[in-house]
């Protein structure tokens, strides 16, 4: 069979990926003779933890002391109760669907509130105090009370 012009060209393709192959592999072969010295291969840790080449300052070491490092989860203080009550005002509020929204004074955070975590009826603008706790849908006023 003879071969077609299609055929021919593959293989002259072939041939020249291969010798292409060969070059770099030489090419690679003799830079690796050169190679590199210690210094250029060393990698450092600065301050930030960011890898760099140049040696970290000996004036911005900070040395730790091994009682200092806690391993596994610290232990978790009780929080003080009075930093658990926020300050609000209501925004919304729907009497007839029994929710509405308390903006928190100091994060400027709206609160999702439901009748049933109020102690006493609310209305629109009235001053509030709260606590807040994560419900499925985000965080929720619970124990709402009106301040006179």
């Amino acid at each position: 069979m003879a071969e077609t012009w299609n055929k021919k060209e593959r293989e002259k393709k072939k041939q020249q990926q291969k010798k292409e192959k060969a070059e770099r592999k030489q090419e690679r072969k003799e830079q690796a003779k050169e190679g590199k010295g210690m210094d250029q291969m060393m990698a450092y840790l600065d301050e930030n933890g960011n890898l760099t080449d140049t040696p970290p300052d000996p004036n911005k070491r900070v040395e730790v002391k091994l009682e200092d490092i806690e391993i596994g989860v610290p232990r978790q203080r009780e929080p003080n109760p009075e930093d658990l009550i926020h300050r609000g005002v209501v925004t919304f509020f729907n009497d007839a669907k029994g929710y509405g929204f308390i903006r928190d004074l100091d994060t400027q955070q709206s609160v999702f509130v439901h009748i049933n975590s109020l102690n006493e009826e609310v209305r629109e603008n009235y001053k509030v105090t709260f606590e807040i706790e994560m419900g499925p849908k985000g965080a929720n006023a619970v124990r709402v009370n009106v301040v006179r």
